[in-house]
């Protein structure tokens, strides 16, 4: 009926779907900054630090490469410009380098190293992956630029084939060419080793100084390549024996950098000069001699050694000042360290530095009020030898010391008082001494010019100026650096050899460097090129170098064993020759006459006295052991070049090159940028003068 209602609809009832698997979540990839390596045959791409791709992705992420941002990275070492995407050395010259921000990758054909997409293609990749997952759809295909295929099978399984070269009557499909390559997503998928930061904090400061040749060690790498490997080592050395000071944020890290001269040598035209005259035979060895053994030839001439001098004070000057620049805060100190002749230059520039006129009158002062007092003395001792002590009043009175006493002629005497008798006698005593003073001082002459002592050993042949030219330096003009350095290391060093082919027999223990208060001279036991200089100060006693401890807290194993097996051979000689001793006695020994009765034990005594006396025991002394086994009795004087501290540090060597020790020279001399007993040696050092120590002092360290 039309007027009857019509009941009102019913909702429809809602049915709770039957539970299934959970869909797809798509999450974004984190990206990673990488930079092509320059310069290398194969295209090969190495990771930012965490810290720094974090600066990076931040800069980035904030829209800032508009603007052309230089954001630090590689602890200040190298500048990325962000919308360029470059990567520029700072300190030195090297070829700049691509960087990309990474999310894509796939392995190359030569090796197992991946490789980055390009930023562009990777988006598309990862726009694919997006809808790959959220619609569950795969078996996706996509073309690279260079017409590469790329197919998405699963989140688990992506490849990458080569292109068609060309298309064929067959319609070969592209996953038919050649083999395929792995596709990966994310860094975190890919097998390489993303490198630790580096600490912001920067404590002190070293340049590093090479020697003969562009190449510094036995794969032919550069020195900035070589001290790459010396910094890496003592980040490494930092968290194994300083942790506690880092811990405490009581250290940061020391950096090093680079100083290269052999380019700037080989650049004034001596190249082509030498091209001209050089035999056209073995032109390999010719080519070789002419790049590196030649840089000795070249520092010794005059005015080669200028180019070479000035150039390494220059530029360390200006590294100095650029670090500065780019860290006003640095409040830390500078060392300097030279390798092979690269220690010789920095020697010879260190021992032509002035010290500041002040500091040098200030020392002076000093010197003489110590040695006032002592200067008395000693002319009492002088008077009272001479058997004139009755005249120690007058000399008191016109405020006479050793020293004054040695600069008095016969009229000063006689002004003083002294009678003709007492004054012949004074006369030929000061004679006599400064002739024997100037004998033994032209055989024993101290490199530079300051601290040197004069005939009566007094300094007043401090201020002598040509110094150097008289003991065989090059006659240059040696500039001045801008700092003062802390400590002087030298790595396989001829320093001590060179000074005595220049005539230099001994160093005066009273020497020390103007502006420098250390001196480590290291080396290597078959280090061909290294020499002491030790044996130049204390030339009367015989004693070894300072055994670098191992990194680990102990001696190598060999040289324990090598140790243990000398001093065991000894005592069993010792042994032997002992019993040897008393078989001997008791062979040789007469039988004693028979006592009577009312003989007394003295004379018993007597007759076994007579009879020891004249079979007395072969003279054999035991054998003493090695010098290695023996412990120092007293601490050795080696004079001031390094504070009164041992100079001479000798590494272990491996056990390895101990099976022959002309096997391993080469390597023995190119072997201290990866050595972390050196790299060790030289961070305790430096920190040392900051007060802090070791987390555990090493066995055998000073």
């Amino acid at each position: 009926m039309a007027g009857r209602e019509q009941p009102p609809e019913q909702p429809p009832v809602a049915v709770a779907a039957p539970p299934g698997p959970a869909e797809p979540r798509y999450e974004p990839v984190a990206p990673h900054w990488f930079y092509r390596k320059a310069a290398e045959p194969r295209e090969r791409w190495v990771p930012f630090s965490g810290q720094d791709s974090a600066r990076l992705e931040e800069a980035h992420g904030a829209g800032r490469e508009k603007e052309d941002v230089v954001v630090p990275t590689s602890g200040g070492r190298y500048d990325v410009h962000l919308k360029q995407r470059q990567r520029v050395a700072v300190y030195w010259e090297e070829e700049v380098s691509e960087v990309r921000r990474c999310t894509w990758f796939y392995k190359g054909d030569k090796d197992n190293k991946y490789i980055p997409y390009s930023e562009a293609f990777s988006e598309e990749l990862e726009e694919a992956y997006m809808i790959a997952v959220t619609l569950d759809e795969w078996k996706k295909k996509l073309e690279s630029p260079s017409r590469e295929i790329i197919i998405l099978h699963n989140p688990k399984l992506m490849v990458h084939y080569h292109p068609v070269a060309t298309s064929d009557d067959w319609g070969s499909t592209p996953t038919e060419q050649g083999r395929p390559r792995t596709v990966k997503r994310g860094v975190e998928n890919i097998a390489v080793e993303i490198p630790n930061g580096e600490p912001l904090q920067i404590d002190h400061l070293v340049f590093v100084v090479h020697g003969i040749g562009p190449a510094c060690d036995i794969r032919f790498r550069s020195i900035v390549q070589c001290v790459n490997d010396f910094r890496n080592v003592s980040l490494s050395m930092l968290q194994a024996h300083f942790k506690k000071a880092q811990e405490q944020q009581q250290i940061g890290r020391v950096e090093f950098l680079p100083v290269n001269w052999h380019s700037s040598l080989h650049s004034t035209g001596v190249d082509v000069d030498l091209e001209r005259i050089t035999l056209p035979s073995i032109n390999r060895l010719r080519h070789f001699i002419n790049d590196t053994i030649l840089d000795v030839f070249f520092y010794n001439s005059s005015t080669y050694c200028q180019t070479i001098v000035d150039t390494v004070a220059s530029e360390m000057n200006r590294l100095y000042q650029l670090f500065l620049q780019r860290n006003p805060h640095f409040k830390g100190g500078v060392s300097i360290a030279g390798h092979s002749l690269g220690s010789l230059i920095l020697f010879d520039l260190l021992t032509n530095q002035k010290a500041a006129p002040e500091e040098d009158e200030q020392s002076r002062e000093a010197s003489r009020t110590a040695s006032s007092n002592t200067g008395i003395e000693e002319l009492k001792e002088i008077l009272k030898k001479l058997e004139l002590s009755e005249y120690c009043d007058a000399f008191e009175k016109e405020k006479m010391d050793r020293e004054a006493l040695f600069l008095c002629t016969e009229e000063n005497l006689k002004e003083v008082g002294i009678p003709l008798g007492p004054r012949m006698k004074i006369l030929n005593y000061i004679s006599s001494k400064k002739e024997r003073q100037g004998a033994s001082e032209r055989g024993a002459a101290a490199p530079g010019h300051s601290g040197q002592a004069g005939p009566d050993g007094t300094s007043e042949s401090r201020d002598c100026q040509y110094r150097d030219i008289g003991l065989g330096q090059v006659s240059a003009n040696y500039p001045q650096l801008i700092y003062k350095p802390t400590i002087f290391f030298a790595f396989g060093s001829p320093i001590g050899m060179f000074l005595t082919v220049r005539g230099v027999k001994r160093i005066n223990p009273n020497y020390s460097l103007p502006t420098c208060k250390g001196f480590f001279n290291i080396f290597h036991p078959f280090d061909p090129v290294a020499y002491r200089i030790e044996p130049m100060i204390v030339p009367d006693v015989e004693f070894e170098p300072m055994l670098l401890p191992h990194h680990k807290g102990r001696k190598r194993m060999h040289l324990e064993l090598k140790e243990g097996l000398t001093r065991m051979s000894v005592d069993l000689k010792n042994n032997l020759l002992g019993s040897l001793r008393v078989a001997w006695q008791s062979f040789t020994r007469a039988p004693l006459p028979a006592v009577e009765a009312g003989s007394t034990d003295v004379e018993a005594e007597e007759a076994e006295d007579s009879v020891e006396k004249q079979t007395g025991p072969p003279d054999v002394k035991p054998e003493e052991s090695p010098p290695a086994a023996k412990e120092e009795a007293s601490p050795i004087n080696v004079g001031r070049l390094n504070g009164g501290n041992r100079i001479d540090y000798v590494l272990q060597e491996k056990p390895i090159e101990s099976f022959n020790e002309y096997l391993f020279a080469l390597q023995g001399h190119l072997c201290y940028w990866e050595s972390e007993d050196t790299v060790l040696l030289v961070l305790k050092e430096i920190y040392q003068t900051q007060g802090v120590t070791l987390d555990q002092p090493l066995p055998g360290s000073q």
